[in-house]
């Protein structure tokens, strides 16, 4: 047998139970058992006493970190934010593009396929595939998305981009209002990719038809769609009353006002809430100015913005959103966990892996204190981030 790690004492947010106090046993990178006490197999444990183990978080929506960004096109870029993210609690996210020419994305692609080839599923966050993000968007919402580059939906293009990605694409922000856009929708349904509505200026009606075509999701609520307004809901409305709709949210409290997050979550629910950055390149460095797709961004304390004041992503921290949502919504951990890897496993067809705490799943996990920050990020069974020794507080 094997090397075998345990995790033992502490609460488990499971996938069909919450266990107060018991043992988790991985294994070859997997979840190999879920046991009430620890076993004589261990040749590593841990002791979680007092501490709360989750799924891995997973950012469906995330350009750049720590310097790097997905239209890089490099390997190192996709490297640089894999093993940063851990420390978050991320062990596992899309790479997302941008409206960029049609040659960078297809760079960009082309990278990400081949980086998933040969990317270690140990011991740094996994790149799960790809969200496109643009080019096919209204002009009108096109927010830091770079006008010059924006396409009408095409089916050819994007059967392109996906070859040249490996298949690896799996979500697709569009507007489904412009013209081509509802066969658009309706390809990328047939297809097994997720339609997302986003960076649009739909009407309620249009939004609905869209989901009539195949979308699922809608990308970062409130920012750059049709707001609610009582006689056309917008896209803002579809998300509200549409169950068949995922919704991302960017909890930093500066792309949506913190009551309006608590307005939106209390519509929406735990089932339909998906938490993502966002984030761009300057995550995780100091202030001062930095590229986004061929643009200079100001970053200020938390905000980053172009020269005329857009919002350009964010440099929020998943775990950061995590304690926001769970502190503003008084959320219980099944909640939590919901928000912060379930939907996201479901969205991108990885719930057989991802997700949730389950025997035979990736032992993709993190350990929590009572303030939902995290203490360490355990990538395919490998520890990644362990902030317990930064504190000087080894429990092992």
């Amino acid at each position: 047998m094997g090397d075998v790690l345990e995790i033992t004492n502490v609460q488990i947010i499971a996938e069909s139970e919450t266990i107060p106090s018991g043992t988790v046993q991985v294994k070859d990178g997997k979840i190999h058992a879920i046991l009430q006490a620890p076993s004589e197999q261990a040749t590593e444990m841990i002791d979680g006493k007092g501490m709360t183990l989750v799924p891995g978080f997973i950012d469906l929506h995330i350009h750049g970190a720590n310097g790097h960004d997905v239209m890089d096109a490099t390997a190192e870029a996709l490297s640089g934010m894999a093993t940063k993210l851990p420390e978050e609690g991320t062990t596992s996210f899309l790479a997302t593009t941008m409206t960029q020419s049609t040659e960078a994305i297809s760079a960009a692609l082309t990278n990400i396929g081949d980086y998933i080839k040969k990317q270690k599923q140990t011991g740094e966050a996994e790149v799960l595939g790809v969200h496109l993000e643009g080019p096919f968007i209204s002009e009108e919402k096109a927010g830091a998305q770079p006008l010059a580059h924006i396409l009408l939906p095409s089916v050819q293009q994007f059967d392109e981009w996906q070859e040249e990605s490996g298949d690896q694409i799996r979500l697709v922000t569009a507007a489904p209002e412009v013209e081509g856009g509802y066969e658009f929708f309706q390809h990328l349904s047939n297809k097994g990719v997720t339609a997302s509505i986003g960076h649009s200026s739909a009407t309620f009606d249009e939004a609905n038809r869209a989901v009539e075509h195949g979308a699922s999701h809608v990308t970062h609520l409130f920012n750059q769609m049709s707001g609610f307004h009582h006689r056309d809901p917008g896209i803002v409305g579809a998300a509200f009353h549409n169950e068949k709709l995922k919704v991302e949210m960017i909890v930093d409290y500066i792309h949506v006002r913190k009551e309006a997050v608590e307005t939106a979550y209390q519509l929406i629910g735990s089932e339909r809430t998906v938490l993502i950055t966002d984030a761009m390149r300057a995550k995780c460095l100091p202030e001062g100015t930095y590229d986004l797709g061929g643009q200079p961004v100001e970053v200020l304390g938390k905000e980053a913005r172009l020269s005329d004041g857009t919002l350009a992503g964010s440099i929020l921290r998943l775990e950061e959103a995590a304690f926001h949502m769970k502190k503003a919504m008084k959320l219980g951990w099944q909640d939590f966990v919901r928000i912060t890897s379930t939907n996201a496993a479901k969205q991108t067809g990885m719930l057989d892996r991802k997700g949730t705490i389950a025997v035979g799943k990736d032992a993709d996990l993190v350990l929590l204190d009572e303030n939902a920050q995290v203490l360490m990020t355990i990538c395919g069974g490998t520890i990644a981030y362990d902030r317990r020794n930064e504190d000087g507080n080894d429990n092992r």
